[in-house]
């Protein structure tokens, strides 16, 4: 029997990271805080309900059959999404509740980490790839 991952077209996952980057450039540009909440939403329903409204209009506009792009792990991806939905979420808060030097803090951690995530370097992988190998030598070590 063959296991199946799912995936999602990195022409996809890219375009969820403008989204954010281009969210957090809006609200610094313009001191409105309610541009996070497009891909803190977004982010959020994806992650309770499998649903992502700016991947599912970025995939209108693929020009190639999805499985013809290349693969992004499908729980990769949702641990990172973990990671934007905390932070653009605190980052909103901190804006709505006048505690600004904490929203910038949340809002430039997200979008150094979604432009980098562009650029071919995905913070949140190196994350949960530390995170799993050391609670794989954590294991190995109770023997």
């Amino acid at each position: 029997m063959t296991e199946t991952t799912r995936s999602i077209p990195r022409p996809i996952v890219k375009a969820n990271q403008a989204v954010i980057v281009i969210s957090v450039l809006l609200t610094w540009m313009f001191n409105f805080e309610w541009f996070l909440l497009i891909p803190f939403i977004s982010g959020l329903l994806g992650l309770l309900f499998g649903f992502n409204p700016v991947i599912k209009f970025a995939s209108l506009f693929l020009r190639k059959a999805p499985n013809s792009y290349i693969p992004e792990d499908w729980d990769q991806q949702q641990f990172n999404q973990k990671i934007a939905v905390t932070c653009l979420g605190i980052g909103f808060l901190s804006f709505y509740l006048g505690w600004t030097s904490l929203g910038y803090v949340f809002t430039i951690l997200v979008a150094v980490a979604a432009f980098v995530a562009i650029l071919g370097f995905c913070v949140g992988c190196f994350i949960h790839f530390q995170w799993k190998q050391y609670k794989y030598r954590k294991s190995i070590n109770k023997i």
